[in-house]
């Protein structure tokens, strides 16, 4: 299997430590894992050469082009979001963490790093580039904080695949959404379930047909907003 290298190797201790696995304590994250590590491997069938300019569209921001490959990069965004937010919490762990704690923390973050890095092998010349977060207003040092900002996260995750898959023309695209989607979804109930046992699948994320919530692009965008300090120019993404 092919190394997944992160974007920023200031973000992660060392690669070293991401490489260590401890497969004994994946019980409950075992099948998100697996799933993650068979996109890396599409990825290598899938690498095109890399884009080194940053986009910027004539100042307007980074252009994630527009059908499906806008839908990519949209995806692309969150995933760069979900992982670095991952990485500050295992490299800076709140007082008090458990092993149990940091351990699936870890697991989550090397699920964001591949999901992240499939998508940018996968969108070569296409991808967007790595964008700057503001994760300032999330205090690390509290428990409190750092779940609750995962599990906004996480569901704005799920419910960002759940309310694009329809808009994907392709799919072999929509197929790969699919895989990534159920792992985030685990992700979810696990957080869900930290802050609150039990609370995996209330009326917060799903809705009265007992689906996952769906949000669209647009949406979710303005969502995660605050928290991407880039400019981004997604005039064309599919939305509604």
């Amino acid at each position: 299997m092919k190394k997944i290298t992160p974007n920023n190797e200031s973000l992660l201790t060392s690669d070293s430590e991401f490489e260590k696995k401890d497969l004994g304590r994946r019980d409950f994250l075992k099948f998100a894992g697996a799933s993650a590590a068979s996109l890396a491997i599409l990825s290598v069938a899938s690498c095109k050469k890399d884009r080194d300019d940053d986009m910027d569209n004539g100042g307007k921001g980074m252009y994630f082009g527009s059908g499906d490959i806008a839908i990519l990069n949209y995806a692309y965004a969150l995933e760069q979001l979900e992982a670095a937010f991952y990485i500050q919490l295992v490299n800076n762990p709140y007082s008090g963490i458990s092993d149990m704690e940091k351990a699936f923390f870890t697991d989550i973050r090397d699920h964001e790093i591949a999901h992240r890095e499939f998508f940018k092998v996968a969108l070569g010349a296409k991808a967007i580039s790595s964008l700057e977060f503001n994760l300032s207003g999330i205090n690390f040092s509290s428990r409190a904080s750092v779940l609750a900002t995962a599990k906004t996260f996480e569901d704005l995750g799920v419910s960002a695949y759940n309310g694009a898959g329809w808009l994907i023309k392709d799919p072999k695209y929509l197929l790969l959404a699919g895989k990534i989607v159920s792992v985030e979804a685990r992700h979810a109930a696990w957080v869900r379930d930290m802050i609150d046992n039990g609370s995996f699948a209330n009326q917060e994320v799903v809705d009265s047909n007992g689906l996952d919530l769906a949000k669209s692009p647009s949406v979710v965008l303005s969502a995660a907003a605050p928290f991407i300090k880039s400019k981004i120019d997604v005039k064309d993404l599919p939305t509604y």
